[in-house]
């Protein structure tokens, strides 16, 4: 792939994928926070700097994953099918905050004890 090529598809990503990073970050947020309020007032006895110190390091994990969707991006770019996959990524955007919900309200019932009601 040319150098400009990839400046181009690279630039293109971005304008994408980062403006929709806070849709993810939003949505994966409101899971956290429902968790919370339905297992409230017992919820808060979690909350300590360990707790939130947690959070922080999941929620840049979480971010980290969401880096996966430009390997997958560029890869389709560059290829033959490129204008039909411009049109095509919100489907990867779907199953990526889809994944990763379902990966933080594991998480989230397991910290705030909601499996064992």
């Amino acid at each position: 792939m040319e150098s400009a090529n990839f400046r181009s598809f690279l630039t293109d990503a971005i304008r994408y994928w980062e403006p929709r990073r806070l849709l993810y970050n939003a949505a994966l947020s409101a899971i956290v926070l429902t968790y919370f309020a339905l297992g409230y007032p017992s919820s808060r006895a979690v909350v300590s700097l360990d707790f939130i110190l947690m959070l922080f390091l999941l929620a840049v994990l979480a971010n980290v994953a969401y880096c996966a969707a430009y390997v997958v991006d560029l890869f389709a770019q560059s290829s033959t099918l490129r204008e039909r996959w411009l049109g095509l990524r919100w489907v990867l955007l779907a199953i990526g905050i889809t994944f990763a919900g379902i990966i933080t309200r594991f998480l989230v019932m397991g910290m705030f004890q909601l499996n064992r009601r």
